[in-house]
């Protein structure tokens, strides 16, 4: 998967913009997410090696958002694109229980990271339309969400394929940006 974050939430606060950096293991869903909010509907995506960024205007907020590739090779380049970054959306495959050690593992890393110690964090248990799949309350444990103690987060329950959640969850982030979070 990619990185896609320029077009995804420029309309939270008129002129106001903020950088948003989606990450999560490769095959999480980042990048249909990322063209569901920008586009509305579902795009075929390859894996993404590299980035893809889009701008996404929300709320009066213009979202400029990097959707970074999952890859374990890729992974360590991440803390490229860490500087002036307000918040992270995290992309979590909810059917794929057997990566959710790892998940945890890369997610507990990425809120350890200085340049990143402001941002504000939102969650997506993405996939929930898939059998199996587990619930925010089961992801949050996995997660061992219970430990963030310094900033803002929230988890939400999303389906990308049938665009569920996605706009519950940007909803939040506005609202946390917009009162001074991140």
């Amino acid at each position: 998967m990619g990185i896609l974050f320029t077009k995804m939430f420029a309309s939270l606060f008129g002129n106001k913009e903020a950088r948003i950096l989606v990450l999560g293991l490769d095959n999480a869903g980042k990048t249909t997410i990322l063209y569901r909010l920008q586009m509305g509907e579902v795009v075929s995506t390859i894996p993404t090696i590299g980035f893809n960024v889009e701008t996404v205007q929300y709320n009066n907020i213009k979202f400029q958002v990097w959707d970074l590739g999952g890859q374990t090779s890729i992974r360590p380049y991440w803390r490229c694109y860490f500087p002036n970054t307000q918040a992270i959306i995290y992309v979590v495959d909810s059917s794929d229980t057997d990566r959710l050690v790892i998940a945890k593992d890369e997610f507990h890393a990425i809120l350890e990271e200085e340049e990143l110690k402001g941002a504000v964090v939102l969650i997506f248990a993405n996939k929930q339309d898939l059998p199996g799949a587990l619930d925010d309350a089961a992801i949050t444990e996995a997660l061992e969400l219970h430990k963030i103690k310094n900033r803002q987060w929230a988890i939400f329950k999303t389906s990308a394929i049938k665009g569920e959640g996605l706009f519950e969850g940007l909803d939040w982030l506005s609202n946390t940006l917009k009162s001074g979070g991140g």
